[in-house]
């Protein structure tokens, strides 16, 4: 054959190959509902940059953030149908459709990161089986700094709570208001400030995160108890059938991407929380850690809200507290050896 007839019939098979070559590229759109400078955005920037390079380019994950795609109460459920291919969303958000994702809003049971990521570890397990059913795969969850205890007044017990007017955003602060006796309020994240000043609430439940964010130090609010109430977290869907349609080695890259991904958020998480109780403290807010007999009194409440939540959830509920509780007892155990 002459050289050109050669020449025509490679090029003829390359443009054969590069519609494969092109269908063997994935993309996913990952939805966030938080800003790009959030520390859980800036991770998820990474952990798709990452999948970008190691997959060298068969997967790329475009980051959406700040509702641009789908509105935060929205994600989940277009995931679900695979209207996007992945999301980020708040775990406990899930609860609804979920019950056992809503172990992450149980307060008074978690008292540091370590313990954080040991409930996390008892309860992935058994959400996956049930997201999983659902149609979704969980890649990794990264928690918000500790819910911390915000109040225009001192206390020393939960008695002192009684009669306040508390921030309540969910079932579970509802329910926290009520059994310290306090009047639950219903205020959203932006309207914190205006109910404060308007004196539709005194105390709160948030993170000392968003409390530099609202700067609370221009508002009556003077104290802040580094209660460590519970670590809400971020947990990163992909839709289940997407997922499977990956290669394995593909899968097995973005596996690893996103464990890398939840140890790089904890962290990030660890240093937002200790850099905004310090910039509470420069702007006058009194940082308060509970003395014995407060700790004591919310933890007899965080047993209360298990008891509640085990009838709840039921065996499943089950799988998940006892090795939670049992690892506690244990890391106790450690520490008076």
């Amino acid at each position: 054959m002459k050289r050109r007839s050669w020449c025509a019939l490679f090029m003829a098979l390359g443009s054969l190959a590069l519609p494969g070559a092109a269908s063997a590229q994935a993309k996913w759109t990952l939805a966030t509902g938080y800003l790009p400078e959030v520390f859980h955005t800036v991770n998820l920037q990474q952990f798709a940059q990452e999948v970008n390079d190691r997959t060298k380019g068969a997967l790329v994950i475009d980051v959406r953030p700040d509702n641009s795609v789908a509105r935060l109460s929205e994600i989940a459920g277009q995931v679900r149908v695979g209207k996007i291919a992945a999301g980020e969303v708040l775990l406990s958000s899930l609860a609804a459709d979920t019950k056992l994702a809503g172990a992450d809003a149980i307060p008074f049971i978690v008292d540091s990161y370590d313990d954080a990521l040991r409930l996390w570890k008892a309860q992935r397990p058994v959400l996956q089986e049930a997201l999983d059913r659902q149609g979704l795969v969980p890649l990794y969850a990264v928690p918000w700094p500790a819910q911390g205890l915000f109040t225009t007044r001192s206390i020393r017990h939960v008695s002192d709570l009684r009669g306040a007017r508390m921030r309540s955003y969910s079932p579970s602060t509802v329910r926290i208001a009520q059994l310290m006796g306090a009047t639950p309020v219903d205020v959203p994240t932006k309207g914190i400030n205006q109910a404060v000043l308007d004196r539709q609430i005194d105390t709160l439940f948030t993170s000392p995160v968003t409390g530099v964010e609202n700067k609370v130090w221009e508002l009556p609010i003077k104290y802040f108890y580094n209660v460590h109430a519970w670590y809400p977290k971020n947990l990163v869907l992909v839709n289940k059938a997407q997922w499977l349609a990956l290669p394995e080695g593909t899968r097995k890259i973005v596996e690893e991407a996103a464990a890398q991904a939840q140890v790089r958020g904890w962290n990030a998480s660890s240093a937002a929380s200790t850099a905004s109780i310090a910039e509470l403290a420069r702007n006058g807010i009194k940082v308060e850690t509970p003395d014995f007999e407060l700790r004591r009194e919310l933890r007899r409440l965080g047993e209360q809200f298990s008891l509640e939540y085990i009838r709840d959830t039921g065996a499943d509920g089950n799988r998940m507290m006892i090795p939670y509780f049992s690892g506690e007892n244990a890391a106790a155990a450690a520490k008076t050896r």
